[in-house]
C-alpha cells in the first residue's frame, strides 16, 4: 500500500480569533470549543432528526420541532466532547486527529469532560421537560451507546465498533419521530434502519483510506483486522441493503411518488460504484469516491424525504 493512500492532508488553521483575558489567564478560542463538539456530525444528525419529525408530523414547523432540535443538539455536542476526552490517548497517534484541541493542548481534558457532561445533561433536560420522555430516553440511550459502548469499549477491542456507532448514529430520526407523535411505529424504525445501514459503508471507506493510521493507533477497524477484500464485501452488502429499505418509505406511505426517482438513481449508482471496487486497480481513487458519494447519497436522500414528504 503506498504512503499517499494512508495519509490525509492536514489543514493547518491560522490562529483562530480568541477572547483576550487579563494577564495570567488562558486565551479562550471559541473555535476550539466548537470543534470539541464536532459540529459537522452534529448538523448531519440534526438533519436526520428533522426528517424524522417532518415525516411523522405532516411536514410542519412549530415550537416542538425547535425545542427537539435544540435538546438533541446539546446531547450530541456533549457526547462528542466526551468522545474527544476518551480518545485523548488515540488522537495524538493519528495524523487526521492530532491537531484536535485536546491532543494539541488547547483544551484540557478536565474542561472537555465538564463540557461533555454539562451539554449532555442540559440537552436531556430540554427533551424530557420540553418535549416528552420518549425523546429523552432515546437521546440518553444514544449517548450511552456512543460514549460507553462505542468510545470506551468496542472502538478499542473489536471490529464491530462500527456497528455500535451506527446504532447511536441512527437514533436522531427516532427522536424526531417521537417528538411529533409521542411514540414509535414501524415507519419510524424503517428510518432508523436506513440511517443505520448507511453508516458501515461510509465508515469502512474512511477506515480503508486511513488504515495505516488506525493500525498505528491500535484501533481494530475492519480493513486493519480482516483486510480490504472482506471490507469491500461488507460494503457492497450494506449498500445493496440500503436500496430496498429506502424504497420501503414509499411503500409505507411516508413519501410521494417523486421520491422514487432520486431513491432509485442514488441507490443504483451507489451499488454500481460498490461493485466497481472488485475490479478497479485504482483502489485509492475508488475508496475516495465511495466516501464522498456516501455523503452525497445521505444528503440528497434526506432532502428528497423532506421535499416529497406525504402531505406537503
Amino acid at each position: 500500500m503506498n504512503r499517499s493512500f494512508t495519509q490525509e492532508r492536514v489543514v493547518r488553521r491560522g490562529s483562530p480569533t480568541g477572547v483576550h483575558l487579563p494577564s495570567g489567564m488562558k486565551k479562550i478560542h471559541v473555535r476550539d470549543y466548537l470543534q470539541l463538539t464536532k459540529p459537522g456530525i452534529n448538523l448531519s444528525n440534526l438533519l436526520a432528526c428533522f426528517v424524522g419529525y417532518w415525516l411523522a408530523g405532516s411536514a410542519r414547523f412549530d415550537a416542538v420541532l425547535a425545542v427537539t432540535l435544540l435538546g438533541t443538539a446539546f446531547v450530541i455536542a456533549g457526547s462528542c466532547a466526551l468522545n474527544n476526552y476518551i480518545d485523548r490517548d488515540i488522537d495524538p497517534r493519528m495524523e487526521r486527529t492530532r491537531d484536535r484541541a485536546i491532543p494539541a493542548g488547547r483544551i484540557s481534558p478536565r474542561e472537555a469532560i465538564w463540557i461533555g457532561f454539562v451539554c449532555t445533561g442540559l440537552g436531556l433536560g430540554i427533551l424530557f421537560v420540553g418535549v416528552n420522555s420518549v425523546t429523552g430516553w432515546l437521546a440518553a440511550g444514544g449517548a450511552v451507546i456512543y460514549v460507553g459502548l462505542y468510545s470506551l469499549w468496542l472502538k478499542r477491542v473489536s471490529v464491530y465498533n462500527t456497528v455500535a456507532g451506527s446504532v447511536s448514529g441512527a437514533i436522531p430520526p427516532l427522536i424526531g419521530w417521537a417528538a411529533a407523535t409521542g411514540g414509535l411505529d414501524a415507519a419510524a424504525w424503517s428510518l432508523f434502519i436506513l440511517i443505520f445501514a448507511w453508516q458501515p459503508p461510509h465508515f469502512f471507506a474512511l477506515a480503508m483510506l486511513k488504515s495505516r493510521e488506525y493500525q498505528e493507533a491500535g484501533v481494530p477497524m475492519l480493513p486493519v483486522v480482516k483486510g480490504f477484500q472482506e471490507t469491500k464485501e461488507q460494503m457492497i452488502f450494506w449498500v445493496a441493503f440500503l436500496l430496498p429499505v429506502s424504497l420501503y418509505l414509499h411503500a409505507a406511505g411516508m413519501v410521494e411518488n417523486g421520491y422514487l426517482i432520486p431513491a432509485c438513481l442514488l441507490g443504483g449508482t451507489y451499488l454500481v460504484l460498490s461493485a466497481f471496487g472488485f475490479f478497479t486497480r485504482d483502489l485509492e481513487g475508488w475508496t475516495r469516491w465511495m466516501f464522498r458519494y456516501s455523503l452525497l447519497y445521505l444528503t440528497v436522500m434526506l432532502a428528497a424525504m423532506i421535499l416529497f414528504a406525504a402531505g406537503v
